[in-house]
């Protein structure tokens, strides 16, 4: 620990290489993070750039008391939950302008816009890992679940990367497990049902 405050120490002076050794030390912990939290690997890595980048643009604000992946966890989740505000928003911008198009086309050929209820459903269930049921969390939420579970982060630890209170993190995590628990208890509904038919 005494030597990463050094690197941290030279970092902060502008020294480079030192900041590179600091990535080299850091940087699997960190797009493992980013891989359980973006449930793929083009954009974890992604993410991991991203968390390197803002940690070197930032690195004289980290206090050398504190503790390197403690920050950079931080990052990464908080980098996380941005890049996922900033997906949305531009889904849902496109979707919209879609729709637009769709419905002035439809109105043109007199053709009502059919939603099929029945094939989104299929969509649905035919995501059953739980990949797809982390992917149904908020970015928080599944941020808080992927700290305390796959990297094995206490309460504590993970309450000051997401800067409240260990209560607060308890029962994100309690209501992550819980929806967790509803979209697996679904899958296998649905697995029970197609064993059943078939």
């Amino acid at each position: 620990m005494n030597e990463e405050r050094v690197l941290v120490e030279r970092a902060q002076n502008g020294e480079v290489a030192a900041f590179r050794e600091l990535v080299e030390r850091h940087k699997k912990k960190v797009y493992y993070l980013a891989l359980d939290l973006t449930g793929n690997h083009y954009d974890a890595e992604d993410l991991s750039q991203e968390v390197f980048i803002k940690a070197f643009q930032s690195i004289q604000t980290f206090r050398s008391e504190g503790k390197m992946s403690s920050w950079l966890y931080r990052i990464t989740v908080n980098t996380n939950i941005n890049q996922y505000r900033r997906k949305s928003f531009k889904a849902r911008k496109l979707q919209e302008s879609y729709d637009e198009l769709s419905d002035s086309q439809n109105r043109s050929f007199g053709v009502s816009q059919i939603k099929d209820p029945e094939e989104s459903a299929e969509a649905g269930m035919i995501q059953k890992h739980i990949d797809q049921a982390l992917g149904r969390l908020t970015p928080r939420e599944r941020s808080i679940f992927v700290l305390r579970h796959y990297n094995d982060l206490s309460l504590k630890e993970i309450a000051l990367i997401h800067k409240v209170k260990e209560g607060t993190i308890k029962s994100m995590l309690f209501r992550s497990i819980k929806k967790l628990q509803k979209e697996l208890s679904f899958y296998r509904e649905e697995l029970v049902l197609e064993n059943s038919n078939g």
